[in-house]
């Protein structure tokens, strides 16, 4: 079968910011089957066509006006079940040592913990494409290496592609943007009480039914994978 995952990130600053407003930096996967891609599709956009929502939407751009709208998106996402799932990575920044464990490098890093995200969600016998925001690196065979690093990783099935794409382009991107603030906001505790992002985000909870938190990794609907880099058994 084929496959789409469409990433976004979160505060990749943090690596290298020397007064930082958060604890994790954030990488997020949301995850169809390439023959569902225009359903969904179709269904955001009747959604911003219903509540004259023009331009592009994502986390930051959440406010009262709009919280109805935003409110309904994610319903549809988490009504979709298993056909549309998300996936996202946290680490807290306090913990990476570029300087050991990733030459120094905070590009070289952040493409680590995204093969860390997609990684152990692939599955045999299947093709992947991913999609992920537009992003300017120093080395621009970033993506190349990550997707023949994920090729590799599993020799049953094929990663044929890691492109960059433009999010304002992509409403499937603006989802993840979306899906993937949330986790950050609850790890990160950065919301204001009673902003529309909070309430947004105590929506999405009660539909959800928990909290969210770091979830095993057989969690499909909306996995957080809070990664470990002390080390142990």
């Amino acid at each position: 079968m084929k496959f789409e995952v469409y990433c976004d990130e979160s505060r990749p600053d943090l690596f290298a910011s020397a007064r930082p407003a958060a604890k994790f930096m954030m990488i997020g996967g949301l995850w169809l089957q390439t023959t569902d891609r225009d359903e969904f599709k179709q269904a955001i956009h009747a959604l911003r066509d219903k509540h004259k929502v023009g331009g592009e939407f994502k986390w930051q751009k959440v406010s009262t006006s709009r919280e109805q709208f935003y409110q309904e998106v994610l319903s549809t996402f988490l009504d979709l079940g298993d056909r549309l799932r998300f996936r996202c990575i946290a680490v807290d920044h306090t913990k990476v040592n570029l300087v050991h464990f990733h030459d120094d490098d905070q590009e070289l890093g952040f493409y680590k913990f995204y093969y860390q995200m997609l990684r152990h969600w692939l599955d045999d016998f299947n093709e992947y494409s991913v999609f992920c925001d537009c992003k300017r690196n120093r080395d621009p065979r970033r993506l190349e290496v990550l997707r023949r690093c994920l090729d590799s990783s599993i020799l049953s099935s094929t990663v044929s592609r890691v492109q960059a794409i433009r999010s304002d382009e992509s409403v499937l991107t603006q989802l993840a943007d979306v899906l993937t603030g949330l986790a950050g906001a609850r790890l990160n505790e950065s919301l204001r009480a009673g902003s529309a992002r909070h309430r947004l985000l105590q929506f999405f909870e009660r539909r959800l039914g928990r909290r969210i938190r770091h979830t095993y990794k057989a969690e499909r609907k909306y996995n957080v994978f809070v990664i470990d880099l002390q080390g142990g058994w």
